[in-house]
């Protein structure tokens, strides 16, 4: 059995107990490599595990084709959550539209906003979520573990393709025909807001060109984090 064979077996295995013993759960997809490999496995298992996407008012328009993509490829739908008006509108006149390039403390309260409340309203009466993140994916993502307890959103909170490589993921959408954002063959592994990522040079952590004029320590969107800390407060056998 090849490496990669055994690894979508294990995320299979993993995503199967996920709906089996933490229901409701859901799926936080950001419509990226990662997250369409857990598309993927999801929809064809016909698995109970709901999926959405943030969709912040700043994305691409590649990463919003994602979504017809994925309505065309599986007959399924990704719910949207977005932000509250009313909450950008605060932050837009108070700040400026792209006052997150000003200091950390702006961006994140753009993420905030934009990310962090929305994800909220998302997760509310769920038992579990996933996600797509990878240890290889960054020096913030060196420690993380396939289940954790997320005390601050009171849950259990999965990383299916924890130990997956660069090479696993792509070698998998290949084989299996997904399809994946566009951007992706532009130079950009990792895929956030518009203004907010830039394509990567060679030799560059793959999460280079997420919030590249910050320092690599603070680039989380606060969607992992609680109180400027990740959230690996505990991490769970699996």
């Amino acid at each position: 059995m090849s490496d990669l064979h055994r690894r979508v077996e294990e995320t299979q295995a993993i995503l199967a107990r996920i709906a089996r013993d933490f229901s409701p759960a859901v799926f936080a997809s950001s419509l990226a490599a990662e997250d369409m490999v857990l598309t993927d496995l999801i929809l064809k298992a016909g698995l109970p595990i709901g999926i959405f996407s943030l969709e912040t008012g700043r994305l691409h328009a590649e990463t919003l084709d994602m979504l017809e993509r994925v309505r065309a490829t599986y007959g399924h739908e990704i719910a949207l959550f977005k932000p509250q008006p009313e909450a950008v509108q605060a932050y837009v006149a108070q700040n400026g539209l792209n006052a997150f390039y000003d200091s950390v403390e702006m961006r994140k309260e753009c993420c905030r906003v934009r990310k962090v409340e929305p994800l909220g309203r998302a997760l509310a009466g769920k038992q579990a979520w996933v996600t797509g993140q990878r240890r290889a994916q960054s020096t913030t993502r060196t420690e993380l573990a396939v289940q954790e307890d997320d005390a601050a959103h009171g849950m259990q909170k999965f990383n299916p393709l924890a130990d997956w490589s660069e090479q696993d993921v792509w070698d998998y959408l290949r084989a299996n025909q997904v399809p994946y954002n566009a951007l992706h063959d532009r130079g950009y592994p990792s895929i956030g807001c518009e203004p907010c990522t830039r394509a990567i040079q060679p030799g560059e952590d793959l999460r280079a060109g997420r919030w590249w004029w910050e320092n690599p320590e603070s680039k989380e969107c606060g969607l992992h984090v609680v109180d400027g800390k990740l959230i690996r407060i505990k991490s769970v056998a699996a």
